[in-house]
């Protein structure tokens, strides 16, 4: 019961069992009830017919051997026992007793005809089905009514009993009922034969599934997931096939990071073992070991600010740096951002031209923490890579939903080639100092955000552009 294939092919077997189960008792029961009332009707319709006659011949008052005659010949026309019954009354209960039967039988023991009762009382004619020694009866009553004489009443005086065996009918049911546990009997071999072929498909399809998933757990990324078709289990191929993609394109995207992410630390730490080693010569001059420990502090600013930025994004990537939105006036974010960077322009002896309108250009839900974190990105991004002297523009705008934040250089700006993976990881535009992790994590950032960074680059005009939904 543990097999998929088999639990499956069951439940399919159970659910055209119980279909044929429901469907067979529903159609056999129903066609007992319809065909013993179509026995019934046919019987009370001759009843009403050829009763008439011995209703005639009673009122006119004709012999008791008249009547027995007219009993027979009615029982003849209609193919049936006709039994007429008379009336009386004993202890305040109506009774009856037999004036003439189609059979001759003076005394009926197997019938005890309730039904000519029942008619009695009504007053109309009634259907019954009675157990007698041939079997199953149906018994038509008809109420003979006469006028009385004496108190000028109608009343019933007579009872006519129509009886039938249902021999027929029961033969009938039982023919159908034998035909249909036949047919059902085939329907479920055939059911149970498709139940474990289709069960069997399932299962196939599953395993091959499983085999990949096997593999891929393994390690093995270039498994493919078989897409068979469009159905359920196609479906979730196509969903494990797009998830083994995914995999794989992260599992490369991991390990070039650590390649990129070792080179870059090789290099910092390479230079920190050179220096130290030159700090312990004896003979160095206190010029040249100021010099290093210059050199030296520079190395170790980088691994922080690569250690830093590393940190940052595995934050980014796993989702887990949360964002504190509220309303921010981009405008203000921008002249906190260009004070913070007024000695740095000193240094590389540029100017910051701040270039807002006179209205706020305000963004719904930003983080205004992480808006400055990348425009300081982008402004120490601007600075690194152009020459001393370049200046730079900032700025702020909105057209329609959107709200910009720019930030743009008069340097040699980005080669065509370098654009398309300036946002990549570790990726410089040029062999100045960096990490390289800095457009990473403002382009992370700005999805973050629900919004885009994008670069326009040509020579002598770069230019980065922060897209908020306003």
């Amino acid at each position: 019961m543990r097999s998929l294939r088999t639990r499956l092919a069951l439940s399919l077997f159970v659910i055209v069992l119980g279909a044929v189960a429901i469907v067979g008792l529903t159609v056999l029961r129903g066609l007992s009830d319809a065909l013993r009332d179509e026995a019934l009707h046919n019987l009370q319709n001759q009843a009403i017919r050829y009763s008439r006659g011995i209703d005639v011949a009673i009122d006119r008052g004709d012999t008791a051997r008249r009547i027995d005659l007219l009993v027979r010949d009615a029982a003849d026309n209609a193919t049936a026992r006709v039994t007429l019954l008379g009336l009386y009354t004993s202890q305040g209960d109506l009774r009856t007793y037999p004036k003439s039967d189609s059979t001759r039988q003076v005394e009926i023991r197997d019938l005890s005809f309730d039904v000519a009762i029942d008619s009695a009382q009504s007053r109309k004619p009634r259907t019954a089905i009675e157990a007698g020694d041939a079997g199953r009866v149906g018994e038509a009553a008809i109420p003979l009514i006469y006028k009385d004489p004496r108190t000028k009443k109608r009343t019933v005086g007579s009872v006519v009993v129509f009886s039938r065996p249902l021999t027929d009918v029961d033969d009938d049911v039982r023919v159908v009922r034998e035909r249909v546990l036949l047919g059902s009997l085939v329907a479920l071999v055939v059911a149970a034969l498709g139940a474990w072929m289709i069960a069997r498909g399932v299962a196939l399809r599953v395993r091959r599934l499983e085999v990949v998933a096997d593999r891929v757990a393994d390690g093995d990324l270039t498994a493919r997931f078989p897409v068979e078709s469009s159905d359920e289990l196609g479906q979730l191929a196509q969903t494990l096939e797009q998830m083994r993609r995914q995999l794989a394109e992260l599992d490369d995207a991991r390990k070039r990071f650590i390649a990129t992410a070792s080179h870059e630390l090789r290099t910092p730490l390479f230079s920190l073992g050179g220096f130290l080693e030159l700090l312990e010569e004896e003979d160095l001059d206190e010029e040249d070991r100021a010099r290093f420990v210059s050199q030296l502090r520079g190395q170790v600013r980088r691994m922080q600010d690569l250690a830093t930025g590393l940190l940052d994004l595995s934050k980014l990537e796993a989702g887990s740096l949360e964002l504190r939105r509220e309303r921010t006036d981009l405008g203000e974010v921008a002249r906190t951002v260009a004070d913070e960077f007024a000695p740095a322009l000193v240094a590389h002896e540029s100017h910051l031209e701040l270039r807002l309108p006179p209205v706020p250009v305000v963004v719904g839900d930003g983080d205004p923490e992480r808006i400055a974190q990348v425009l300081r990105i982008l402004i120490d991004n601007a600075l690194t890579h152009t020459p001393p002297g370049t200046d730079l523009v900032v700025s702020a705008s909105r057209r329609g939903e959107r709200a910009r934040l720019g930030v743009g250089d008069f340097g040699p700006g980005i080669h065509r080639t370098m654009l398309p993976r300036i946002f990549e990881p570790f990726v410089t535009s040029d062999d100045a100092q960096g990490s390289g992790l800095g457009l990473a994590i403002a382009r992370e950032l700005a999805e973050r955000m629900d919004g885009r960074l994008a670069v326009d680059s040509q020579p002598g005009r770069t230019t980065f552009t922060l897209e908020l939904r306003a």
